[in-house]
């Protein structure tokens, strides 16, 4: 069963590529970072900080399409880690279908962000991060 996660902080690193989505787990202790590009975590920020942007940005139009389109977005779910890549996915809720769309974890969390929805992580993804 998916472990339920929260964003822990956004790290933006001013003088580097490098920048952190960190998640952690909701009523646990373990806690494990994605590295994501600079527009996904600036968006995620901005989002976490309640400063929504004055017209629809990548992630908001996303949002907004499946919306139209009778989708729901249900949760993010970050469903595997091969060769230091993690891997999710955005479960859609449209009418009696479930359909699993394929994501970057950064995309993925950022349009969770920016329509309120759940962030899992499968329990082996969690325990490999978690391990060291």
């Amino acid at each position: 069963m998916p472990v339920r996660m929260e964003i822990a902080r956004v790290l933006i690193r001013e003088t580097d590529d490098t920048h952190v989505v960190e998640l952690r787990e909701v009523g646990g202790e373990r806690v494990f970072p994605i590295v994501i590009g600079f527009h996904e975590a600036a968006a995620i920020e901005r989002r976490l900080m309640g400063q929504l942007p004055p017209r629809p940005q990548a992630h908001e139009l996303l949002a907004s399409v499946i919306d139209q389109m009778g989708g729901h977005i249900e949760c993010v779910l970050i469903n595997d880690l091969k060769k230091h890549t993690f891997y999710a996915r955005l479960r859609v809720r449209q009418g009696q279908d479930l359909r699993d769309i394929d994501a970057r974890p950064s995309d993925a969390i950022a349009v969770g962000v920016a329509t309120d929805v759940p962030i899992y992580v499968e329990p082996h993804v969690l325990e490999e991060v978690c391990q060291s």
